[in-house]
């Protein structure tokens, strides 16, 4: 496996990643899945000011082979969404852990970070299910 991880985030088992700043996370999709998926055409943000939850489908993005739900990393409150991706879909599959965050959060429950990964277990993750 050729992924590329990023140290600073942790990540979930649906290949969402979580970067803290403060008491929010930016969230995106790992590598691994903007491969998985291909060619990224569209992406579905939630609204600012909207509560997602944990674990919760929270946005959609589309390729040219499927559409997958987003989940939630953290729980909390919608407070910025990448614009960007509205007009530059492709983003997602040119840089998913900088230009292609898709959402920040402001943490209700910060505990729930010891739910995800940090990228060597998410590396093990992945060449544990994807063989």
């Amino acid at each position: 496996m050729d992924y590329k991880f990023d140290p600073t985030v942790r990540y979930g088992k649906t290949h969402e990643w979580a970067r803290v700043e403060g008491d929010e996370v930016v969230v995106g999709i790992s590598d691994y899945a903007q491969d998985a998926l291909s060619d990224v055409v569209y992406v579905e943000l939630p609204e600012v000011g909207s509560t997602v939850k944990q674990g919760e489908p929270c946005a959609v993005v589309e390729s040219v082979k499927a559409a997958e739900d987003v989940y939630a990393p953290v729980s909390g409150e919608v407070v910025a969404v990448n614009e960007a991706l509205t007009d530059t879909p492709e983003l997602v599959n040119e840089d998913p852990y900088g230009k292609a965050w898709f959402f920040r959060v402001k943490m209700s429950n910060p505990s729930e970070l010891d739910n995800l990964m940090d990228a060597e277990a998410y590396k093990a993750y992945l060449e544990s299910e994807v063989q």
